[in-house]
């Protein structure tokens, strides 16, 4: 990379220089999965072949730096929003632990080969330890197309990247700082004051704008501006305090992570545009400024170039291998915390130019051309070594984890969730439930179903349904789900429900409570009493008064012997996967004999649902509930239809109570499973096929108590 006359490229046309990216783009993961090499290798040899040390096809222009920057910003940003915070602070000591060690283990190595074997000086010697200490998640595109975002080593790997980094940087700056006459107390204390103004702010303000902004809107351009906007504040002010502008977007990404459910259409959105446009822009930009060509100025660079990369890489496998040894984790996950944390890439490049703009001497930089040719081939062997070897560890994990047993197979799991729609209003978030409670595993479409009633205006509102039905379709599509439409005509809405759930096999329906006044005075509707009494599988009801992304806690009352009922693990499965992708609070009301089991399950299920549990001693206890319910809070009450194990007479009065003290509330009702069929399918001489919500006894009970009060 020394400097040379400027040679023009061969297409300078910004038309032509996008398509050739585009080309790129889709032709290298095809060429690369031919040669059984990872997708990421290609990008960074493209950019090799057809940057100004290559064929020069193309220069590395502002494009290209843009791009590049927003790539990087944009690993990091996914690298935040995919974490598991509560993994996280479960496991801090081990992130710290590995954290230091992926830090310290190759600076110190880096330092003592500098000043030993290359006989740097003390600051270039430092410098260069501080670009081997950070690392830059490279491979981590490849963990998302094995899904393993959340597995514990690459939790593990993420977190102690960024501390790794932070140090890092954080000893750049003292470097800068000793070739400034300002360095002094004064100096540092600024530096530690704008950063914790900087985290606190930070925490302070985006989580309050966040929750103002998608509680108003709902529409999906703003949302993803909204957030991407979020990302590059929150990296502008990082470097505008010394830190480099990826650790503000990893910041922000961890604050903004429960906001944005990972199953979510926003998600989906915001790791699409990523993966097909920036983060590859970037990553051809890295090729671009790998100068091949240096190889040839001698065997100096060699040595340089194998000493830095020798000596680093060791020094990130020594700290991985160390730290799973510590923590006694298996190879695999040993090989997946070396593979994410040895690639450099941006940040070294930073740190190296860095060096390059402070002066030892006139015309003499930090950085010589040797150590920035070293620096730049060393990125180069580095990923090419972080991708084989996380792709090998992803295939590792995910046949070891096949391999473990679990309680229920995939193929044995009747899931089939019908979403019940008739008002627009709420029929986005009923899907957007939906969503968030299913087995990503099973692949499974969802039902969406409009009942139209059959009589005068059929045709108009069917028409209605299907429309409705369709920008269901187009909302399920953002997130990679297929949705099977239904519009039937019935002359009982809730006969219609039921038939096209045995017609579709379903075993669930989520369905919204119905939010105009005038269409019933009962507290159920028209026809739900009528459905839950006649269909015996899961039904959920809810009432939303703000979006999901932005709840913070979920409340759960469970009457007493609800551990026996048959849907006990479907609804309890349902609340931990939605309170997972929520990444919120659950808190549990009911009897210790009922909360024991729910305990037992979510901790071998679920151990990362952060659940609490309090007793409740009898269900006329619910209305004090009213006190403890913030709006952003989720009051979810498990209900029993007649006759069954955990019925109770007061559940009568759950719907005057929910209207009374509860009325402003987000609101979701269970009635769990009865039976494993419908009771059509089960049929018997003594099984009641159908109970009233109010029994002549209670009508004659009730009649009695009002007379002997008149009396």
């Amino acid at each position: 990379m020394n400097p040379e006359t400027t040679i023009q490229p061969l297409i300078q046309d910004p038309t032509l220089i996008f398509f050739v990216v585009l080309l790129i783009i889709l032709f290298a993961p095809i060429v690369m999965s031919k040669l059984r090499i990872p997708h990421i290798i290609g990008m960074v040899l493209a950019g090799v072949l057809i940057g100004e040390y290559g064929f020069n096809l193309l220069s590395r222009d502002t494009s290209f730096e843009v791009f590049g920057q927003v790539g990087i910003y944009y690993i990091m940003f996914l690298a935040g929003l995919e974490m598991d915070l509560e993994s996280i602070k479960k496991n801090s000591k081990r992130l710290v632990v590995f954290g230091l060690l992926t830090c310290f283990v190759p600076f110190i190595l880096t330092y003592v080969m500098s000043v030993t074997i290359l006989s740097y000086s003390g600051r270039a010697s430092f410098l260069l330890g501080c670009i081997m200490a950070s690392n830059t998640l490279v491979a981590y595109p490849i963990i998302g197309r094995y899904g393993l975002q959340r597995n514990s080593s690459v939790m593990l790997s993420v977190g102690s990247s960024m501390l790794s980094l932070f140090l890092a940087l954080v000893m750049l700056a003292i470097l800068v700082g000793t070739f400034s006459n300002d360095n002094g107390w004064m100096f540092w204390g600024l530096f530690v004051a704008k950063f914790a103004a900087f985290c606190a702010g930070s925490i302070l303000i985006i989580p309050r704008l966040t929750r103002y902004f998608l509680r108003r809107y709902s529409d999906a351009v703003m949302q993803y501006i909204f957030v991407m906007a979020v990302m590059f504040i929150s990296a502008a002010l990082s470097a505008s305090i010394g830190l480099e502008g990826i650790f503000g977007a990893f910041f922000s990404g961890l604050i903004l992570n429960r906001y944005i459910p990972h199953v979510s259409p926003l998600m989906n959105r915001i790791e699409f545009i990523g993966n097909a446009l920036f983060i590859p822009y970037f990553l051809i930009g890295v090729g671009m400024l790998i100068n091949l060509q240096s190889l040839s100025n001698g065997a100096e660079v060699w040595f340089v170039m194998f000493l830095i990369a020798f000596f680093g890489t060791f020094g990130k496998a020594l700290a991985a291998y160390i730290s799973a040894l510590l923590f006694k984790l298996t190879k695999s996950e040993g090989r997946m915390m070396f593979g994410l944390t040895s690639a450099h890439a941006a940040g070294a490049i930073a740190m190296v130019m860095v060096g390059r703009r402070l002066m030892i001497d006139t015309n003499v930089a930090l950085a010589d051309d040797n150590m920035l040719n070293g620096v730049v081939i060393m990125i180069l062997v580095t990923c090419i070594i972080s991708t084989f070897t996380t792709q090998r560890a992803s295939q590792q994990l995910v046949i070891a984890n096949s391999q473990q047993p679990t309680s229920t197979s995939l193929e044995n799991d009747d899931e089939r969730i019908m979403v019940c729609v008739k008002y627009p209003e709420i029929a986005p978030q009923l899907l957007e439930l939906a969503l968030l409670t299913r087995n990503q595993k099973l692949k499974r479409e969802l039902v969406a179903l409009n009942v139209v009633y059959d009589g005068e205006n059929s045709i108009k509102e069917r028409e209605k349904g299907i429309q409705l039905l369709e920008k269901l379709q187009q909302q399920a599509s953002a997130s990679e789900v297929h949705v099977l439409p239904q519009v039937r005509l019935a002359t009982n809405i809730a006969n219609g429900i039921k038939h096209a759930f045995r017609e579709s096999g379903c075993s669930e329906v989520v369905m919204g409570m119905h939010v105009h006044t005038e269409v019933s005075t009962k507290f159920w509707g028209e026809f739900i009493q009528s459905l839950y009494n006649g269909l015996n599988r899961q039904i959920l009801l809810m009432r939303f008064t703000q979006p999901l992304s932005t709840l913070r806690r979920i409340q759960v009352a469970v009457p007493s012997r609800a551990e026996y009922e048959p849907g006990f693990h479907r609804w309890l499965e349902r609340l931990c996967r939605f309170a997972g992708q929520l990444d919120c609070r659950v808190q549990f009301h009911g009897r210790q004999e009922s909360l024991d089991p729910i305990n037992e399950y979510i901790n071998s299920r679920h151990p990362n649902v952060r659940a609490e549990y309090t007793q409740m001693g009898h269900w006329n206890e619910l209305p004090k509930l009213a006190s403890h319910i913030g709006p952003d809070n989720l009051l979810v009450v498990v209900t029993a239809r007649k006759g069954t194990i955990s019925y109770k007479n007061a559940l009568d009065r759950l719907p005057d109570e929910l209207t009374k003290y509860f009325s402003g509330t987000n609101l979701m009702i269970i009635f769990p499973d009865q039976y494993g069929n419908t009771k059509e399918e089960k049929m018997s001489f003594t099984e009641a096929q159908h109970h009233e919500e109010n029994s002549i006894y209670d009508t004659l009970l009730r009649w009695i108590h009002k007379s002997h009060k008149t009396h």
